[in-house]
């Protein structure tokens, strides 16, 4: 054969590479129920927007009706309340029931209580799971993993099965043979060392380029320099998180502070509604529990982006 006829047959012959490269795109394509030709029809997108807002409307409706019932049916009578089957929104609404309850129930001063608890357990917390954290992650200690798994370990254990243990802890500290019941310390430090809280710390400490933290350490930074300067700063969006847990875990708790809190005078507010709900009626119950309910939701929808970006945070790397 000629060179001519060389060429044209090298430049006429199948490539396998390309088409090889085709058939890989084209398994490696995601397959939904909808293709995407079909989504580009009107009749595709209608389809597509319909079902869409129908979900996003239904979920909705299952996560904000139980607060809406809670809401409307504080509102109503007593009867109303009893009535089969029940109004979806009460006939004769009443609105001072809210006023009745913050009065008779002293809502003030428990709320007050509650908010104290929270504080104290949130400032515990952050000072013993942040430097825990970052000593597994950056120090890196001897048998660090093992300490680290013997923590999460303890996430297996109910918290019911550890009441009888720790309310005989509380009664009387070892060694210091102290009796801390009836104060705010037997809800602060119990709240304090969190595993969770610990591992969700250490994984986003784990995320922090060691590179940043070894150029502080040239510049003649100490390990307790770098934590408050370098690594807290950036730290903001799981410190949030963390924080958030502690004061939700202290307000929603209620078998805890029935134990160690004994008086009323130092009752949290679902102790106190719970201890009062006997001689109270049920309008004015449930309008305690709505209002009891308020700075839980209301912290949660202000931070609920700093909850979302301090879980994910340290999820990935890159």
């Amino acid at each position: 054969m000629t060179e001519p006829a060389i060429r044209a047959a090298v430049t006429a012959a199948p490539r396998p590479r390309r088409r090889r490269k085709r058939a890989a795109d084209q398994v490696s394509a995601p397959r939904t129920l909808i293709s995407a030709r079909a989504l580009n029809t009107p009749r595709g997108r209608v389809i597509y927007w319909t079902v869409l807002i129908a979900v996003i409307v239904l979920f909705t409706a299952v996560f904000l009706f139980p607060l809406y019932w809670m809401a409307t049916g504080a509102m109503k009578s007593s009867g109303e309340l009893a009535r089969t089957p029940p109004t979806l929104f009460p006939r004769h609404p009443h609105p001072g029931v809210y006023r009745d309850a913050w009065r008779r129930l002293y809502l003030g001063r428990f709320l007050l209580n509650t908010l104290e608890y929270a504080a104290g357990a949130w400032l515990l917390r952050l000072a013993v799971c942040v430097p825990a954290a970052y000593a597994l992650s950056k120090l890196r200690p001897l048998l660090g993993r093992a300490v680290l798994g013997l923590m999460l370990a303890t996430l297996m254990i109910p918290s019911t099965v550890l009441l009888v243990p720790l309310y005989l802890t509380v009664r009387d500290v070892p060694l210091l043979h102290v009796n801390l019941l009836n104060t705010p310390f037997a809800i602060w430090f119990p709240a304090a060392a969190n595993a969770f809280c610990i591992f969700l710390l250490k994984r986003f400490f784990d995320s922090i380029p060691g590179e940043l933290l070894e150029a502080a350490a040239i510049d003649g930074a100490s390990s307790s320099r770098i934590l408050w300067s370098i690594v807290l700063p950036i730290s903001r969006p799981i410190i949030a998180v963390v924080s958030i847990f502690a004061v939700v875990d202290v307000w929603k708790d209620f078998v805890w502070p029935l134990l160690v809190l004994p008086d009323s005078n130092k009752m949290t507010v679902s102790v106190a509604i719970s201890s009062l709900s006997e001689q109270t009626p049920q309008n004015i119950l449930i309008a305690a529990l709505v209002i009891a309910s308020v700075p839980a939701v209301a912290v949660f929808l202000v931070f609920q982006r700093h909850i979302m970006a301090g879980l994910t945070a340290g999820g990935l790397k890159g």
